[in-house]
């Protein structure tokens, strides 16, 4: 568990990366990015960071008022996950503002740091009314945890109803599916179907410690027990594990141990995992654990299949997934054509359970 010193140093490190957009006016969908960062910038409570659209000068907190009081009612969607979160606040199918901060994982991380993160995540999109927030977060599972988020959630956000589902829900909603199969393979791993009779089943998400088999923290912590089995059989690291030396900026295997016990969050491994992709062209060991990677994301895939009796569609999500083609191709190869990639961000589906609950009551 961290100590203080360590509280207090993670803390500045996460009011630097949360950062906040306006997007008044945006189109449903239009959820990318600015890569160059253009844009006036602002610093919003908490040490955020705002960035608003060239040219506007209304402020997020009037014209969110202005199209609440016009009847489009504002619902905010979050998407908590365990190495980044992401916050979208919309009205009427109109994006107004998106706020990005560090993960939020209300399971793994200590109460304080998860707290401190979200309710910075919060106040970066401004002075904000939301009349309904769905919430989609890593570590839900947890009973605990996931009261402790909802007790904050509805402190944080007075009057607004309040919902908390486990991430894995944002996934089939923001695909605009009722029924199917969820893969997320990101920081951790987790499978999720729902039938259309709306049984459910979810297989996976134990966390990094137990397993998250294919995920990045699992692949991380692979490559590094591959490279330390051939250095102690006598062997030399070979192009993987010079890569994890230079990416832990450690001399040697002895180092190293030392250097990853230090990380005590998934997302710290996580950002290690690219090291195997890396090398997969020129270390047959790399390219074994990306196709140890896909057995393990298959195979949660395939016990959904088995407790729901469904056959598909499979929406693979998740950063690492996506944006890593040897693996997302070598799952497609077990799990056949029914594979689709997600196109909207999870958030959207957060807003869209959001809004659904109105209707609900």
């Amino acid at each position: 568990m961290p100590g203080d010193g360590d509280v207090r140093r993670q803390a500045r490190k996460d009011r630097a990366g949360c950062r906040c957009r306006n997007r008044l006016g945006a189109a449903r969908g239009a959820h990318a990015a600015d890569p160059r960062g253009r844009g006036a910038a602002a610093r919003a409570p908490g040490g955020a960071r705002a960035r608003h659209r060239p040219g506007s000068t209304a402020s997020p907190q009037q014209s969110h008022t202005h199209l609440v009081s016009a009847g489009s009612p504002a619902v905010l969607g979050l998407d908590i996950g365990g190495s980044s979160s992401r916050a979208r606040l919309s009205a009427g199918g109109r994006i107004l503002a998106e706020a990005e901060g560090p993960g939020a994982n209300v399971a793994a991380l200590p109460p304080a740091v998860a707290e401190r993160r979200l309710t910075e995540l919060i106040a970066a999109l401004g002075q904000i009314h939301p009349v309904a927030c769905c919430a989609g977060a890593a570590g839900a599972e947890v009973p605990e945890a996931r009261a402790r988020l909802e007790q904050l959630l509805i402190h944080l956000l007075p009057g607004s109803r309040v919902s908390v589902v486990h991430d894995t829900r944002l996934v089939l909603a923001a695909a605009g599916r009722e029924s199917g199969i969820v893969l997320i393979a990101g920081t951790g791993s987790v499978a999720y179907g729902r039938d259309r009779r709306g049984r459910e089943a979810r297989v996976g998400g134990w966390g990094w410690l137990l397993g998250d088999d294919g995920s990045a923290a699992w692949l991380a912590r692979e490559a590094a027990r591959e490279v330390m089995r051939r250095v102690e059989s006598g062997g030399a690291g070979g192009a993987l594990g010079d890569a994890l030396l230079g990416a832990t900026r450690v001399r040697g295997a002895g180092e190293l141990t030392g250097r990853l016990h230090s990380y005590r969050e998934p997302g710290r491994w996580a950002a290690l995992a690219y090291v195997v992709f890396d090398t997969a062209g020129q270390d047959p060991g790399a390219a074994a654990l990306i196709e140890r990677g896909a057995d393990g994301l298959a195979d949660l895939v395939e016990r959904v299949r088995k407790v729901l009796s469904i056959k598909g569609p499979v929406v693979l999500a998740g950063g690492l997934i996506l944006n890593h083609k040897p693996l997302e191709s070598a799952v497609r190869r077990r799990l056949g054509r029914s594979t689709v990639r997600l196109e909207e961000p999870p958030v959207a589906g957060a807003v869209r359970l959001a809004g659904a609950s109105l209707s609900n009551r």
